[in-house]
């Protein structure tokens, strides 16, 4: 026997017992179903379901809502009574976004975030809703278009859905923005009236704020898990699924600005147009997540489905040999 034949027989036996472990392994949120019923259904979602196409689809979406968003939201922030308030977002704004994409937009947000502009901000309002609706549309569409079998909603059903969840979002978004913004400003000011001292419980509670977020970011995808889909799922509000996306999308996000910051040059090789293209695969990047993290839970529901139908195969045999 060849060296490559035994090699083969060593992996399909290597598998086999992997697998069999699998088959009695459950993780936590999975509903006490088998990893391996779950992989099943999870690897033939990612593998036939299109996933790049819908993520494409709505980092479009989200991309062209984008525009009319940072519109309105820097048309709003002049009007905010708040010392030093737009100051502290635009540096927030410049720590989260790769360096290089900042100073390309920096001179537009600032012209827009210090001075009022009312009949802009009436514009950006409608604007912002009417897009922002139609991503969540299209997010709420990639959704319900996985193998694992999801119905669709009418139109109206999900510009309602689309409404609610850009609400939901948008008061998650400014809790998250509030916290990054004010925190330090609220410790300061917290020391210098001897509440608190300027020691390590300080330093616990600031990045504590960090946490909070994550939580906030968390909850926001479970929201799109719970009420995306258009049939009744089984899964609860905090799932595996939203658990997965949450992590992936925060390592990601890290290793990518990371990337971009340190290694990328695209600015050289683009010009400005390479701003719009880290924008995009940004949101391309995170739109895929959110199909992956949804996928998880649609294969932890049909494989639970599946081991549900034998017993009522079975119990609906039996009483149709009684009524016989």
């Amino acid at each position: 026997m060849s060296s490559f034949k035994k090699c083969k027989i060593k992996l399909k036996w290597k598998y086999f017992r992997l697998a069999a472990k699998a088959k009695r392994v459950t993780l936590p949120g999975f509903d006490s179903v088998p990893l391996y019923d779950v992989g099943v259904f999870f690897i033939n979602g990612l593998y036939n379901g299109a996933i790049s196409l819908r993520a494409s689809a709505i980092a479009y979406s989200f991309f062209l809502a984008l525009f009319p968003a940072i519109i309105f939201l820097f048309t709003l922030i002049p009007y905010i009574p708040i010392d030093n308030f737009q100051v502290e977002l635009l540096r927030m704004i410049s720590g989260i976004m790769p360096n290089n994409a900042y100073s390309a937009i920096q001179t537009t947000i600032e012209d827009i975030a210090m001075h009022k502009r009312g009949g802009l901000l009436s514009f950006g309002f409608l604007a912002s809703l009417i897009f922002s609706t139609n991503g969540i549309a299209a997010m709420i569409s990639a959704f319900n278009g996985t193998v694992n079998s999801f119905e669709n909603r009418n139109w109206f059903s999900i510009r309602f859905i689309s409404v609610i969840l850009v609400l939901i979002l948008t008061s998650l978004i400014t809790i998250a923005i509030s916290l990054i913004t004010f925190s330090r400003t609220f410790l300061n000011y917290l020391v210098s009236i001897g509440f608190l001292k300027d020691n390590i419980t300080y330093y616990l509670i600031y990045f504590g704020q960090f946490i909070i977020i994550i939580t906030l970011f968390f909850i926001a995808i479970s929201f799109l898990y719970y009420l995306a889909p258009a049939k009744k799922t089984k899964w609860k509000f905090i799932s595996a699924g939203a658990t997965l996306a949450t992590l992936l999308s925060i390592i990601i996000s890290f290793i990518f600005s990371f990337y971009i910051n340190h290694f990328g040059r695209y600015n050289t090789l683009y010009g400005s147009i390479g701003t719009i293209i880290v924008i995009l695969v940004m949101f391309y990047i995170n739109a895929l997540v959110l199909i992956i993290g949804f996928e998880l839970n649609a294969g932890i529901k049909n494989a639970k489905l599946e081991r549900i139908k034998p017993f009522f195969h079975h119990k609906k045999t039996r009483s149709h040999k009684l009524v016989n």
